[in-house]
């Protein structure tokens, strides 16, 4: 009863005024990450259909749709999505020094953890929706790619 007082008072004056900004501040790397995550499926999705156009060999889309569940886990690909949210360091020391916020790296890797658990979530989504279609006509394929990509991206 003695300290809350005091503790309202602190937060009402020091921190709330503050809270907003710190989480604009905060959703700008964060969003972009995302952003990236989106941009990467959207990219590697596109390979699949222009692979297949050029093709037209269903083994081969088998192949590459089973090479798209590894993205998830392929840190080379999914690095600039997972560089976009380190801009969180610089950004998260200053709060550290103003608001004693701690275990910033415990943030960054949890928001890239985060990342990499929509990417699985995107592919294998992509993967159930599209896997009844490998028994469809081969010239409806590139087009049902296209609109599960669109689904899964919504």
């Amino acid at each position: 009863a003695s300290v809350s007082e005091p503790a309202q008072k602190c937060c009402t004056e020091n921190i709330q005024p503050f809270l907003t900004s710190i989480l604009e501040e905060l959703m700008g790397p964060i969003s972009s990450g995302f952003m990236e995550v989106r941009s990467l499926f959207d990219k590697e999705v596109n390979e699949i259909i222009q692979d297949f156009q050029k093709t037209n060999d269903m083994t081969r889309l088998k192949e590459n749709v089973d090479q798209l569940m590894t993205l998830p886990f392929n840190s080379v690909k999914m690095e600039p999505c997972y560089l976009k949210v380190n801009l969180l360091q610089e950004f998260l020391q200053d709060l550290k020094n103003r608001f004693k916020v701690y275990h910033i790296d415990f943030v960054i890797q949890r928001t890239q953890n985060f990342m990499q658990e929509l990417m699985e979530n995107a592919v294998y989504t992509f993967e159930q929706l599209f896997s009844p279609s490998y028994q469809a006509d081969s010239a409806k394929v590139a087009t049902t790619i296209e609109k599960v990509k669109l689904r899964v991206l919504k």
